[in-house]
């Protein structure tokens, strides 16, 4: 792969990682009500999913997509679906939702990478992304296309944890703000519980448009 493609690239994942959608707000609910790790570790979730969509596009998933609308709508409203039941979890759930920063056990961390990756992989904005755009770079004639895949992949993380990683980092200083007052405990939930179940309508409300 030649530096020119991934000059073009870039770009093209700075677009996607500043563009609002699930991830984002993810990121952001979740640094806001558990702090910076829980949004950091989101991050990391994302990352992984991400190489999940390379490998699927490498290996002509993608072709499967853009030839069968119905498996996108499967998939788009499995997400939607998806993030209901996380709004649903974030009212019941009030011990994962902690709020200070420190005090959420690995496994509470491991539930939200679990999440952020499954979310991200349920995620139309990405999936839209590596089935229309991401083949683009990806050239067959310049040696293998599993490790231009994984080497576009890892730009686009890259690329991606600095903006989401910026904003975790931003959003987790305005939880501990919040975390200071008990009052702000209930709305931290309610708050995270209103943006996933937001996002879920509007997932299944949309096509691909």
């Amino acid at each position: 792969m030649d530096l020119m493609t991934l000059a073009l690239f870039v770009p093209a994942a700075f677009l996607l990682a500043i563009t609002p959608g699930p991830d984002m707000l993810y990121v952001m609910t979740r640094s806001i009500a558990q702090g910076r790790s829980a949004g950091l570790v989101s991050v990391l979730g994302f990352a992984a999913g991400c190489y999940i969509h390379g490998l699927a596009a490498a290996l002509g998933l993608s072709s499967l997509f853009a030839a069968a609308p119905l498996a996108y709508d499967i998939l788009r409203l499995a997400g939607a679906v998806y993030l209901l039941w996380l709004a649903w979890s974030a009212i019941r759930s009030p011990s994962v939702f902690a709020g200070a920063e420190g005090t959420l056990p690995r496994a509470a961390l491991f539930v939200v990478f679990r999440q952020a990756f499954i979310g991200n992989l349920l995620n139309p904005k990405v999936i839209l992304f590596f089935v229309a755009l991401f083949p683009q770079f990806v050239d067959p004639s310049k040696g293998s296309i599993i490790l231009q895949a994984l080497l576009l992949v890892t730009t686009l993380n890259i690329v991606g944890g600095i903006v989401n990683g910026g904003i975790a980092m931003a959003a987790g200083r305005f939880g501990r703000w919040m975390a200071a007052r008990p009052g702000w405990q209930k709305v931290q939930r309610w708050l995270m519980a209103t943006v996933f179940a937001g996002i879920a309508v509007r997932i299944a409300l949309s096509g691909r448009d």
